[in-house]
């Protein structure tokens, strides 16, 4: 199954894709959030072009397993991204994965500033390899 990930920050949108079947994953692009309106617009036109049949976007629920206010906003997002796509729209706990991008990114070489600019998709990359790996472990 392809897949479109989403890692929602305050300023930025990282999104990652992962190929037809499912196993590998890529990096897309990161969008710098302006109003909800041209977000979701940006987001329809990578569905349009990358063809996903889901999308995961990622519940950075708090260390204790229960929702704060960002977790709150994941969760209207994706609501309002089920309303507006005709897509299934899914949640995954993204706990630690920014330090899991960064930590990525160092092993790679990236400078300080292209982690900077990229750490939000590599956290996409993860939150979509989760969920991959907890979907196909189910069946």
């Amino acid at each position: 199954m392809r897949a479109l990930a989403l890692d929602l920050g305050a300023k930025r949108i990282g999104i990652a894709i992962s190929d037809a079947l499912g196993i590998t994953v890529r990096p897309v692009e990161t969008i710098r959030r302006s109003n909800l309106s041209r977000d979701i617009a940006r987001l329809k036109q990578l569905v349009e072009d990358l063809e996903p049949e889901a999308i995961v976007v990622g519940l950075p629920l708090r260390m204790d397993n229960t929702i704060g206010d960002a977790a709150r906003g994941a969760l209207s997002f994706a609501d309002r991204l089920r309303a507006e796509l005709a897509l299934p729209v899914f949640t995954e706990d993204e706990r630690l994965t920014s330090y899991e991008a960064d930590q990525m990114m160092i092993e790679r070489s990236f400078s300080r500033k292209e982690r900077r600019e990229r750490s939000d998709e590599y956290a996409a990359m993860i939150i979509l390899r989760d969920f991959l790996s907890r979907t196909l472990n189910q069946n």
